[in-house]
């Protein structure tokens, strides 16, 4: 598993990429996508960290695993590339993106204009075998993104993290947030949703009347 991860990155989680687990995770990674059909791209697994440097980042959501059909994951949570059909929990993202910042329903589900705007979208595990959700759960993923998650949360002011679901929010629990926004709500999933726990949530707004009372220029979601 090469590390294909923007320099800033590379720096601020330096110790991290040098600790035992982390080579047995890559370890496990390579063996599997040799072996099995995974899910990203192997070019595109840190590809959260390549579109957004540490230093730029604005807004964090977080998701839990890669989509695990074929041509779906991209390396963004939630996120398609062009032309590809969108996935039920993204319909639901962007009929609640529509609702609360009263603009058209978005054509692409290629969330890399976000990215490149400062927000970081997380995976708590990076890859999925194809057809097998969970698969790479419990493999070193999960501690990985908790550092990432402290080191932004220790390392940087103003943040505002996004937290869509149970999983999402016990991983939050890293957070300070006496100096960071936390945004909670339940997972845009349909089982979800339709239950009333995600719809009216209106966190692109809040997200950025966050951004702007800290001077910080807001998302154009």
């Amino acid at each position: 598993m090469e590390l294909k991860i923007e320099d800033s990155w590379k720096n601020v989680l330096k110790e991290e990429f040098e600790k035992p687990y982390f080579e047995e995770l890559r370890q496990f990674v390579a063996h599997e996508y040799e072996h099995q059909r995974c899910f990203p791209p192997e070019e595109e697994i840190f590809a959260a960290f390549q579109h957004c440097s540490f230093s730029e980042v604005k807004v964090v959501i977080l998701g839990q695993d890669p989509y695990h059909g074929q041509g779906q994951a991209n390396g963004l949570c939630f996120s398609v590339h062009d032309g590809i059909k969108h996935p039920p929990s993204l319909v639901n993202i962007f009929k609640e993106l529509t609702v609360d910042t009263n603009q058209l329903y978005p054509a692409s589900g290629d969330l890399s204009s976000w990215a490149s705007q400062g927000v970081l979208l997380l995976n708590a595990t990076l890859t999925v075998r194809e057809g097998e959700a969970g698969s790479h759960q419990r493999k070193g993923w999960e501690q990985f993104t908790d550092a990432v998650i402290a080191k932004l949360s220790e390392e940087k002011e103003g943040l505002v993290f996004m937290l869509w679901g149970g999983y999402a929010k016990k991983k939050g629990r890293k957070i300070a947030t006496s100096k960071h926004t936390v945004l909670e709500a339940g997972h845009p999933s349909p089982l979800s949703a339709n239950r009333g726990f995600w719809f009216g949530n209106k966190h692109f707004s809040s997200a950025n009347r966050a951004l702007e009372q800290r001077n910080l220029s807001p998302i154009q979601w």
